[in-house]
C-alpha cells in the first residue's frame, strides 16, 4: 500500500470535499438539495453542527474524503465518502472509513449510520469490512438510496 496520510478538515481543504464527491454523485445519480448545500458549504452543514470531515493525501495530492454528520447526541451519519478514480484500489476508502469511525469514537459516538445504493459495490464491501450491518431503510430519507447500514460503536 502506498503512503496514504489522513488529514483533518481545514478551510483550505474544503473545496476538495466538492471536487472529489460531486463528479461521482452527478455521474451515478442526481444532485439533491442537501448534496449541493454540503458541497457548497461543508463547514456550515457538517463541521459547525458537530460533525467532521477527513481527507486522504497520497503524497502531496488530496485523493479522498469522507464526512461525519451529527444527527443527535451520540448518533452520526457517514456521508460523502469519495476517492479520486486515480487512487481507487489503493486502500484509500478503507483508511478513510477506519479514520472517520475513530473520529466518531473520539466524539463519543455510539452509532453511525449510512445510506447508500446497491450499485456502489466497492463502497458496500468497505462498509461491511468496517462492521456495518444492513438496517431497515425508512421511506423518503434520500431519493437515491436503497440501502441503510448501521454500526454500533458502543459495542466495540
Amino acid at each position: 500500500m502506498e503512503n496514504i496520510k489522513i488529514i483533518p478538515y481545514s478551510s483550505e481543504l474544503g473545496p476538495f470535499f466538492k471536487s472529489i464527491n460531486q463528479p461521482w454523485v452527478e455521474e451515478l445519480f442526481a444532485i439533491e438539495a442537501f448534496d449541493q448545500a454540503q458541497f457548497d458549504n461543508p463547514e456550515d452543514t457538517i463541521i459547525k453542527p458537530g460533525g467532521a470531515i477527513l481527507f486522504a493525501a497520497l503524497g502531496e495530492e488530496i485523493v479522498g474524503t469522507v464526512g461525519l454528520h451529527r444527527i443527535s447526541d451520540g448518533n452520526y451519519e457517514l456521508v460523502k465518502m469519495g476517492v479520486m478514480p486515480t487512487a481507487q484500489g489503493k486502500g484509500v476508502g478503507m483508511l478513510l472509513g477506519e479514520a472517520i469511525l475513530e473520529k466518531a469514537r473520539e466524539m463519543e459516538g455510539k452509532k453511525v449510520v449510512l445510506y447508500s445504493h446497491s450499485k456502489l459495490i466497492s463502497a458496500l464491501k468497505i462498509y461491511r469490512k468496517l462492521g456495518f450491518k444492513e438496517a431497515e431503510l425508512e421511506e423518503g430519507k434520500y431519493c437515491r438510496c436503497d440501502i441503510k447500514m448501521e454500526l454500533q460503536l458502543s459495542n466495540l
